[in-house]
């Protein structure tokens, strides 16, 4: 007989719904099977922390840490045998082959959290290293060729219609490796290599476009993932199935295609070299104030935690202009934890008094709603 437990593992594994978990307990019931003993008595749900938490599948056991670092020190040195003989795309080309070798074995059969995100990865950028080496011209084409990336933006407008090319070619192999693996994070991956090409494609169609423009964009492709997120999140509102875990990397990435582009909006494109003044200080950390809400809402945490070096900025500012102005950066720091851990033992009230001001429909059909 399969057990309860055994069902409830399926559900969290994403191979049945709950509703089919549910069937099979009935049709158990049906021919006789004894029933499980009750479970022990819990605390109400407002009482405790397990329901509203956010249950990452980082680790399944000791093995996925031993199995990762197997990976770091098979990769590291394939790599530098491999770059002894081929280089370029060909080398690219055998890292992605292994990785999907790999992955055969530790992300299909032996269903793997952490080496399966970590031999994802991999493939991801192993497939665009690929495309992009075949596509770039092997001639210079400009003195901006060879100069540090972080010192220009003349060598992603060279070479845009290249990583253009290199991020949809990657965004069709991930899709590739999403249907033959499933694992969650690969979603992401995929709308991270969207997100690049679409980046990649105003600097090939509109050379030296404003950083207005390239923020908006920015903040439009933040927008769609975050509507794609909630998408998975309202159709597990209860968190059990992998639609879940493929809402969380969502959202992560989702986070800072919003956060940075309404911060350095304030800022001019100058978010962390400039000089904060008080108006710009109390602006960020409204716009800090109002993600909070959001995530209190929908119950995650991406959003708090992509501003909080800019919130963290913010009360430098404001602490520099006070008498602690010498001890500006470790107060900042301690107002930043205060709040962490005030926002922490205080969210399921806060939560239970956001939502009771929002419609019940709309409330319902939010991740993990809270009892009546």
């Amino acid at each position: 007989m399969i057990t309860d437990q055994v069902l409830n593992l399926a559900v969290d594994r994403g191979l049945i719904s709950a509703a089919q978990a549910e069937g099979l307990r009935g049709l158990a019931r049906e021919n006789g099977a004894p029933d499980l003993p009750p479970p022990l008595p819990t605390a109400p749900r407002d009482e405790i922390g397990e329901p509203d938490a956010e249950r990452l599948r980082f680790v399944t056991g000791f093995a996925d840490i031993f199995v990762t670092m197997g990976l770091a020190l098979f990769f590291g040195a394939a790599a530098y045998l491999l770059s002894l003989y081929v280089v370029g795309a060909t080398l690219w080309a055998i890292v992605a082959a292994l990785a999907w070798i790999l992955a055969e074995f530790f992300t299909r059969r032996r269903r793997m959290a952490l080496p399966s995100i970590v031999l994802l990865a991999l493939f991801s950028i192993a497939v665009f290293g690929t495309a992009f080496e075949l596509m770039m011209r092997p001639e210079p084409r400009s003195y901006a060729d060879w100069l540090p990336v972080w010192q220009t933006r003349f060598w992603s407008i060279e070479h845009a219609r290249d990583i253009v090319v290199a991020a949809v070619v990657s965004a069709i192999f991930v899709a590739l490796h999403y249907w033959r693996f499933r694992v969650p994070i690969t979603v992401a991956a995929g709308a991270a290599a969207l997100v690049t090409a679409a980046t990649a494609a105003l600097d090939w169609l509109l050379p030296y476009a404003s950083w207005t423009m390239h923020n908006g964009l920015m903040l439009l492709c933040g927008l769609f993932v975050f509507a794609l997120a909630m998408r998975f999140d309202m159709s597990d509102p209860e968190r059990r199935t992998r639609r879940t875990d493929i809402a969380f990397w969502l959202h992560l990435l989702a986070a800072p295609l919003i956060v940075h582009p309404l911060i350095t909006a304030l800022l001019q494109g100058y978010a962390l070299e400039t000089k904060l003044n008080t108006a710009s200080a109390i602006a960020i950390l409204g716009i800090f104030f109002a993600l909070g809400i959001v995530s209190v809402i929908i119950d995650r945490r991406a959003l708090l935690v992509s501003g909080l070096i800019y919130a963290g900025l913010a009360f430098g500012t404001l602490i520099e202009q006070t008498a602690l102005a010498d001890k500006a950066i470790p107060a900042s720091i301690l107002i930043l934890g205060l709040f962490i851990l005030l926002l922490s033992a205080g969210w399921r009230p806060l939560r239970r008094s956001l939502l009771h001001l929002l419609p019940a429909p709309f409330t319902r059909r939010l991740p993990n709603p809270l009892s009546p």
